[in-house]
């Protein structure tokens, strides 16, 4: 059977997004220090999906989703299941539109994570296994060696989160153009499950979800900017 969810991702301690149930690093200096290299790739407003040979998982992995905005990835599961052995590809899926719309975007799913068994992948491998499927990563950022200065590190991500990202970012709630979602790092290097926590960080913006009913209920499918191009989507080619 899998071998779970994906992991819980805490939060940097300057990360404003946060609400009661997150979970916090604050050690994340001490973490950092212990990574050659760090990758810092965009957080998009989606759904956390993960395609392994049992089928189609949305966050949790008690069974297979049915959700009919993962209705064409399913379909794209059933032509590459027998190809993923021991592989779960974790992405984001950006098929239905949640508390952000993207004015720019090219494809509806993008890869961030590859696990095998109790390990994680690295970041090389992500990119490796994605290009074999066909399917994009999540737009890299940055790539950095261990950084020496807390204050600056601090800094200089802070200022990457006043970007608006690569596609063209509107919130839902305001239709006003909005910054990116957020910023995720993490070791380019690969490591055991039970270390995940030590090698994964977040940052969110303050008050990301503003909603007032759930984005399932009346739920609407993303535009791409090039409609008709190669993408996963096979009632719309």
């Amino acid at each position: 059977m899998p071998s779970g969810k994906y992991g819980r991702t805490y939060h940097y301690p300057f990360s404003p997004g946060t609400t009661s149930d997150d979970r916090i690093n604050f050690d994340y200096w001490n973490d950092l220090q212990q990574i050659k290299t760090v990758v810092h790739t965009e957080k998009l407003d989606g759904e956390n999906n993960c395609l392994n040979k049992w089928g189609v998982f949305a966050r949790s992995h008690a069974a297979p989703t049915t959700s009919p905005w993962t209705a064409t990835l399913r379909e794209f599961w059933h032509l590459v299941k027998n190809d993923l052995g021991d592989l779960e590809i974790f992405l984001e899926n950006m098929y239905a539109v949640h508390s952000i719309r993207y004015q720019q975007l090219p494809h509806h799913f993008y890869v961030f994570a590859v696990r095998e068994a109790d390990r994680w992948l690295s970041w090389e491998e992500v990119q490796f296994y994605a290009a074999l499927l066909e399917l994009p990563t999540v737009p890299v950022i940055e790539i950095e060696n261990t950084p020496g200065n807390r204050p600056l590190f601090e800094e200089k991500l802070l200022h990457k989160t006043a970007s608006a990202g690569v596609f063209d970012p509107v919130d839902t709630a305001t239709g006003k153009l909005c910054t990116l979602e957020g910023i995720v790092s993490r070791n380019t290097d690969g490591f055991h499950n039970h270390v995940f926590a030590h090698n994964i960080f977040k940052w969110v913006r303050k008050g990301h979800v503003k909603t007032n009913e759930h984005w399932t209920r009346n739920w609407k499918r993303a535009s791409l900017k090039h409609e008709g191009g190669n993408y996963v989507d096979f009632n719309n080619r």
